[in-house]
């Protein structure tokens, strides 16, 4: 018991102090919707995209994390020379040690313009509206136990005690994709984005700011014909935010509608002595039927963080068809 206590307090202290980061998901080279504005209408020809995302982190540990994501998006076309896109996204986290919610809704728009040679240049935007909440008035400091006599006292001296609210933030992001088009079923594109341009205020304590740290992302992909139908498609993608990053390097096979695929999740920075560059194997497998996609992805744990039990993901995407096409066009990604 009083080790929980202990604990709880050192938890309120740090959530304090320590800048919080953005929920990645591994399966983001596949749904790019989760890095980049600039893929609202990346299918093109009126075409509507939407799915959802739904995150299980280390089942074995107290501080297990559910992070769900979905969206929608659909291309507007006028002619082969303009286009745009516009969609909406909402992302939950949900952390079961301290009964965290981290709740966000985004609108964005991506315009397409076309380029010489083939190439697409797409700038997008992004406006949100964001909350953070916790229990901290149900937890209990150590200035209200009384060691003599076990008794709890229901008021603290703690300044912060009560001078904590759940804050509301205006989120503001932007991204861009160039993109090849295809030839002979090749095809590759790589973007930019950067998250909270305005860096939110997301301080829990009333009248004290902690400014949420800027997300620099940086993905490519290429995609070329293997035996006939089927594909390899390659991927990259580089995060960034304050001192922390991580370079995903990873591959997927398309064997007909099937899907197999492989991440490797590396930790450039190594910011303590402990740090481990390869940090996790993520595993992937996939099906089409029809305009449905499934995956599921598993995360194995390399670094020395114990026994975690891996991290679960699975996806769900819908991609409706082509109706101003002569023939129905598969998937870009």
């Amino acid at each position: 018991m009083k080790f929980k206590i202990i604990f709880s307090v050192i938890f309120v202290v740090s959530i304090f102090t320590v800048r919080a980061q953005d929920p990645i998901f591994s399966q983001s080279n596949y749904v790019q919707e989760t890095l980049n504005p600039g893929f609202s209408g990346f299918e093109d020809n009126g075409r509507v995209y939407a799915g959802f995302l739904s995150r299980l982190q280390w089942p074995n540990l107290d501080l297990k994390l559910n992070t769900q994501y979905a969206f929608v998006n659909k291309s507007f076309d006028y002619g082969p020379r303009l286009g745009y896109g516009i969609g909406v996204n909402a992302v939950w986290q949900y952390e079961s040690f301290n009964n965290y919610n981290y709740y966000q809704i985004n609108f964005n728009y991506a315009q397409r313009i076309n380029l010489n040679g083939g190439w697409f240049f797409r700038p997008g935007v992004e406006v949100g509206l964001g909350n953070k909440s916790n229990n901290f008035r149900n937890l209990t400091l150590g200035d209200q136990i009384n060691i003599n006599t076990g008794v709890i006292n229901p008021v603290s001296v703690d300044p912060y005690s009560y001078n904590i609210h759940n804050p509301f933030f205006m989120d503001f992001s932007t991204g861009l994709v160039f993109e090849k088009e295809e030839v002979y079923g090749t095809t590759y594109w790589f973007g930019v984005s950067v998250k909270h341009l305005n860096r939110p205020n997301i301080s829990f304590v009333e009248g004290e700011k902690e400014p949420l740290d800027i997300f620099y992302s940086i993905h490519g992909n290429y995609r070329f014909p293997f035996l006939r139908d089927n594909s390899i498609m390659m991927t990259v993608n580089y995060m960034q935010q304050a001192e922390y990053n991580r370079l995903d390097v990873g591959s997927m096979f398309q064997l007909s509608q099937f899907l197999i695929g492989v991440t490797a999740a590396t930790n450039p920075a190594r910011n303590d002595a402990n740090s481990h560059l390869l940090t996790s194997v993520n595993a992937f497998i996939g099906l089409e039927y029809e305009e449905f996609r499934f995956g599921l992805s598993y995360d194995m744990n390399t670094s020395r963080i114990g026994n975690t039990n891996g991290v679960y993901e699975f996806s769900l995407t819908y991609l409706s068809r082509c109706r101003s096409c002569n023939l129905d066009r598969s998937r870009k990604r």
